[in-house]
């Protein structure tokens, strides 16, 4: 064996250089531009862990779709080509339980959510465990608003023949063609060039995402429905994670668990603040009737109700935890 080998060998196995001392990186991909919530959450949890873990790893953070679109990323969870995801609307097309955050107006606020949470994690978690998932803590997408260049929507019938974008999950394309919109499906990364060109007329996302995508450049109203809150998910592979040391897994999940407050709290301010934004680029605001949209969103429930296993539980726990306020 020539010398030059020998060395190669060596490298390799981290036998020169220290390489076996060094610190493990772990990646976690999402979609959200800079300026959105995805990105504070996630830089976030990233200074928590690097803080915490020292030289024994180190969180690295890709957003803007840079590591793939969410479907994507949840393959390359699998894979271990990444190590952390933020997914939030596509979980539902990962499992039917994640789809009760897809009922219109189930969640009435961040707090009703921590109650959710605590009462239904288990049953999240096990639903995630059972797609070789494994939830370590909850982030926010947030409360979703329409915006279109065809009309204020004030009640469902005004988003007639709308041709809507929604993320890549069955409940929302229901819910929306129930409303009579026409939605399509697409990915976060393609909307802003989908509603320059009037491919689509609008979409529907949290102020948070509107504002760091810039869609307020080519939108004329916005429609504050609020018609669904959506959790985003600290996701990781189960057995990819399991892999780690115990003291890495143990610092990772309580930087999951601690980020969430502060999460809420930059998601709540960023309401106030990215509203603001929308409307001084010139936005027409509306405020719509919320009791015509829960009254036409009935059936959705019925659904879910009929077709997930369980269904009617999880939607009566969800608004008995409403009740509790």
């Amino acid at each position: 064996m020539t010398m030059n080998r020998i060395v190669a060998g060596a490298l390799a196995l981290g036998l020169i250089g220290g390489a076996a001392n060094a610190a493990e990186v772990l990646k976690f991909g999402h979609v959200g531009k800079p300026g959105s919530l995805f990105e504070y959450s996630v830089n976030a949890f990233a200074q928590c862990a690097n803080s915490a873990l020292g030289d024994k790893g180190e969180v690295q953070t890709f957003g803007s779709s840079q590591l793939g679109k969410d479907k994507e990323l949840l393959q390359k969870l699998k894979l271990g080509q990444v190590d952390f995801a933020l997914p939030s609307s596509v979980m539902s097309s990962v499992s039917d339980e994640f789809g009760i955050f897809e009922m219109p107006y189930i969640i009435q606020d961040r707090d009703h959510m921590s109650r959710v949470q605590k009462a239904l994690g288990g049953t999240f978690q096990d639903a995630a465990n059972a797609k070789g998932y494994r939830i370590l803590g909850y982030f926010e997408n947030g409360f979703r608003n329409i915006t279109n260049n065809t009309r204020p929507i004030n009640v469902p019938a005004d988003l007639d023949g709308i041709k809507l974008r929604t993320p890549k999950g069955a409940w929302r394309v229901k819910m929306f063609k129930l409303y009579g919109a026409n939605p399509t499906p697409m990915a976060f990364s393609e909307v802003f060039t989908a509603l320059q060109t009037g491919v689509i007329d609008g979409q529907e996302n949290p102020y948070a995402q509107i504002a760091s995508a810039k869609f307020q450049e080519v939108q004329k109203y916005l429609s504050r429905t609020g018609h669904v809150y959506t959790p985003a998910y600290v996701l990781v592979s189960a057995k990819h994670f399991a892999k780690l040391p115990l003291d890495v897994r143990i610092e990772l999940e309580a930087c999951a668990a601690s980020s969430q407050e502060e999460v809420y709290k930059k998601a709540a301010e960023l309401e106030v603040e990215l509203l603001k934004v929308i409307e001084d680029a010139g936005v027409e605001v509306n405020d719509p009737d919320k009791a015509a949209f829960i009254e036409a969103s009935k059936p959705i429930y019925e659904e879910f109700a009929s077709s997930v296993e369980g269904g009617q539980a999880l939607i009566d726990t969800v608004l008995g935890l409403a009740a509790s306020n």
